[in-house]
């Protein structure tokens, strides 16, 4: 009976439960005053039973990422699995979740800070992921003190660089490949679409429309431990329409005709994410252009429309970003001052109301 009547009137819980380790054990308690608060503190105690916070933080993070099961897409789930066990339980692991403090913290940053292996996004990266696991514990299990609100978070968010190349290198590059081979059209598609490396991999030639000229973007590819992955894209405003150039569709066209009786569902682009970045490393040598990440091919393109003068709610339903806020602090400081502008405005209409008026007599 897990909530019962005593004689004096008040409440009482009485329960079993299964603690953190799956040990069968049994709770009671007097004095509730009413039914419903001796229901939940049942309720509340067995949460709390299912992640004792004297447990080891590597055992906690097997009961995190059971909770967040039907949060997390695979790859994001990937991701965090592995910066979390890379860095977060390497370091705390044998550590209970209580008794780490705000000093093993600092002294955690400090160790990851001083390899200097990582940029200071990544920084930021490693650090969230250590403070997601400690704001579950605060809000859902009931940890009394979060050692990461008591500590300045390390790296930053906004540091990522925002490298992309102008028409002309991106020109140099593709020379270096040979026209109409698989490799010449991901980097094609690449720059002259704004598309993601995982979108660009998931792609066949189902998603493309060649007479509307038209390509639909509805999923994303990624590989992990060996398995090769097809999932939604990242965010619901992902999944979009892209207008296509004729030479574009042309290129495309002309590459699945060389393809003897391909399935129109098949990945159009047999290649890893890793051998794309490799091959892209090698053709950057050879046309002596600057460095940048095939990620970065999305800023070129995002860059060249934005030379051509192509406003920012265009670039944001293209690109796929999920507000036009997210297109602006990316992509705003690439957009000329209208301030000159506005100041030759003014100075035009003052002239004009003088002239206007210079033979008005009073």
């Amino acid at each position: 009976m897990p909530a019962y009547k005593e004689k004096d009137g008040t409440w009482s819980s009485s329960f079993h439960y299964k603690d953190w380790t799956g040990a069968d054990k049994r709770k009671h308690k007097r004095g509730f005053t009413t039914k419903k608060e001796a229901q939940q503190f049942e309720a509340e105690f067995k949460l709390a039973a299912r992640a004792d916070m004297s447990m080891k933080l590597k055992d906690f993070v097997k009961i995190y990422f059971s909770d967040k099961v039907n949060d997390l897409k695979a790859r994001t789930k990937k991701n965090k699995e592995y910066m979390i066990n890379a860095y977060v339980v390497k370091h705390f692991g044998d550590k209970s979740m209580n008794e780490i403090t705000p000093a093993d913290v600092i002294a955690w940053q400090n160790e990851i800070k001083d390899s200097n292996e990582f940029s200071e996004s990544y920084l930021r990266m490693i650090q969230n992921q250590l403070t997601a696991l400690f704001t579950h514990a605060e809000k859902i299990y009931g940890l009394k003190n979060n050692p990461c609100k008591k500590v300045k978070k390390m790296g930053k968010s906004d540091d990522r660089s925002l490298d992309f190349w102008t028409r002309e290198e991106y020109e140099s590059f593709i020379s270096t490949f040979e026209k109409g081979t698989m490799h010449y059209l991901m980097f094609e598609i690449l720059f002259w679409t704004g598309i993601r490396e995982g979108e660009l991999l998931a792609l066949s030639m189902g998603d493309f429309d060649t007479i509307e000229h038209k390509l639909k973007i509805t999923k994303t590819y990624f590989r992990a431990d060996g398995e090769d992955y097809i999932t939604v894209p990242k965010t619901p405003n992902s999944i979009r329409t892209i207008e296509l150039s004729k030479f574009l569709v042309d290129e495309v066209k002309e590459y699945y005709g060389k393809l003897y009786q391909y399935p129109m569902s098949e990945r159009l682009f047999q290649i890893s994410a890793k051998a794309l970045q490799e091959l892209m490393k090698r053709h950057i040598k050879k046309a002596e252009v600057k460095k940048i990440r095939v990620h970065d091919l999305r800023h070129s393109h995002c860059a060249y429309l934005i030379h051509q003068g192509v406003q920012p709610l265009i670039i944001k339903e293209r690109l796929g970003h999920k507000d036009i806020k997210i297109t602006l602090n990316t992509y705003g400081h690439l957009y000329p001052s209208e301030q000159r502008k506005v100041a030759s405005m003014l100075d035009n209409l003052k002239k004009e109301g003088r002239d206007s008026g210079a033979g008005i007599q009073e």
